[in-house]
């Protein structure tokens, strides 16, 4: 019997409609994934002025969903790969769709602290596996690029959310803008039916004629008959998958992996939470506090798809590494005297590079990690990260509970990129020549030919 490595296959294919699918699919769930994640921002001052909230209890509060979040990429990463990608994706969008919905109906701060944590459970749990079933189909040549047209949906979002908070809250209050989130629901027959099961999945069932029937439509001019028996290099053996992230040379990649995921995640929910307080506070009226956040999130899709484009090309841990100083210090100068077209320049710069530079951390821990293990390293780098978003609305509620001028609260934003930029940049040196790294390490960090 004729035997076929699925990995070379997928590798080595051409872009087909299948990819589009694959990327179209995964990109509009990341849509909704981020209008969910930067809702709270878009109220937050209405919410501190309607129930009275104090920066750290309002802090606090936008925390819960990010909590969610954490122990949703632990719990859905590793149990993706078990019950399979499409599954973990189904139940994550369904998950956070109904409860970010009733969160619109809360009439107290501790009910909806607890629809957004369970809100933060899907949202923490989609994106992780969305990452790792695009990293599974995308030929090498282009992977880092559809990772990061997808990611843009998340970006997307976000705009969308900004978009409607200005037109939405001064007319319909804040509960629409939770409301709304029901809608994407009527998609989920079309997800169901449209959304491919992971090829590894499928093999790891003994599911073969599924698995041939996946891959004809990656590769449609590979001959793959009843005769042909798919086969997996990096198939798994035994073994702890958490565990395994940190063998065969992949112990120090891990760690800076999760400093940078916690360092960026922390600046991005910073200031998607109270970017649009600050500026009220600073005397911007609230549809120009909104602005900026859509603003932030514009950059953030410009920042995702450049940055895809530049880690096809070129080195992907160092163009993340030019990301991160670059939005070190365009985040010190938002909170100084700026004209108009210069501060949303700055904010658009802020969202290139780390709602961007995000996309390009799960871009690069995708293909850090060999793809049998890929959802639980996807997790557990997501999950670790969020305890830095779980900081980042914390950390906004004590400066702002301190009245610190505004230049102080942006320096201090700023301090995690310098961090990360310096992980990534110990990342790059440590497997620059280690011969024993992992194949995936060794690519990513060279220059791209």
């Amino acid at each position: 019997m004729k035997t076929l490595d699925v990995n070379q296959v997928i590798d080595n294919a051409r872009f087909t409609r299948f990819h589009w699918m694959v990327t179209l699919l995964c990109g509009l769930l990341l849509v909704f994934d981020g209008y969910d994640l930067f809702i709270y921002g878009a109220v937050l001052p209405v919410l501190m002025k309607e129930w009275s909230l104090s920066p750290v209890q309002a802090g606090a509060l936008g925390s819960y969903a990010l909590f969610g979040m954490m122990f949703g990429a632990f719990i859905f990463g590793p149990l993706a790969d078990r019950i399979g990608r499409k599954k973990g994706v189904a139940i994550s969008f369904v998950l956070f769709s109904i409860a970010t919905f009733m969160s619109g109906f809360a009439t107290s701060p501790t009910e909806f602290g607890i629809f957004r944590f369970i809100a933060g459970l899907g949202c923490g749990g989609l994106m992780p596996n969305a990452v790792a079933l695009i990293n599974e189909y995308a030929p090498k040549r282009a992977r880092s690029t559809l990772v990061a047209l997808m990611f843009s949906g998340y970006s997307l979002g976000g705009v969308l959310c900004a978009g409607l908070g200005i037109y939405m809250l001064p007319r319909f209050g804040w509960q629409s803008m939770f409301l709304a989130a029901a809608l994407p629901l009527v998609l989920l027959p079309l997800i169901l039916w449209k959304l491919p099961e992971s090829v590894g999945f499928l093999l790891r069932q003994g599911q073969q004629a599924k698995a041939r029937q996946m891959l004809s439509q990656v590769a449609p001019d590979v001959a793959m008959g009843s005769e042909v028996q798919l086969l997996q290099t990096d198939a798994k053996g035994a073994g702890v998958p958490m565990l395994d992230l940190f063998l065969k040379g992949r112990a120090m990649g891990t760690f800076m992996i999760w400093l940078s995921f916690f360092c960026c995640l922390l600046m991005v929910y910073a200031l998607g939470s109270w970017l649009p307080k600050l500026m009220a506070t600073a005397g911007y009226s609230l549809g120009s506090s909104l602005s900026f956040l859509l603003m932030l999130n514009f950059g953030g899709v410009v920042g995702a798809i450049a940055g895809g484009w530049l880690g096809d090309r070129f080195s992907l841990p160092r163009v993340v590494l030019a990301f991160f100083a670059l939005g070190t210090v365009a985040i010190a100068l938002l909170g100084f005297n700026s004209p108009m077209p210069v501060l949303y320049l700055l904010i658009a710069i802020a969202g290139a590079t780390t709602i961007g530079t995000q996309i390009l951390l799960y871009a690069n821990t995708a293909q850090f990690y060999p793809q049998t293990i890929r959802s639980t390293g996807l997790g557990w780098a997501s999950g670790v990260g969020r305890t830095g978003a779980i900081v980042g609305p914390l950390l906004g509620g004590w400066l702002m509970a301190a009245a610190l001028p505004l230049q102080m609260n942006f320096l201090v934003f700023a301090v995690p990129g310098l961090v990360a930029a310096l992980a990534i940049g110990f990342f790059i040196l440590y497997y620059r020549d280690k011969q024993e790294a992992p194949q995936v390490v060794v690519a990513a960090v060279r220059p791209a030919v």
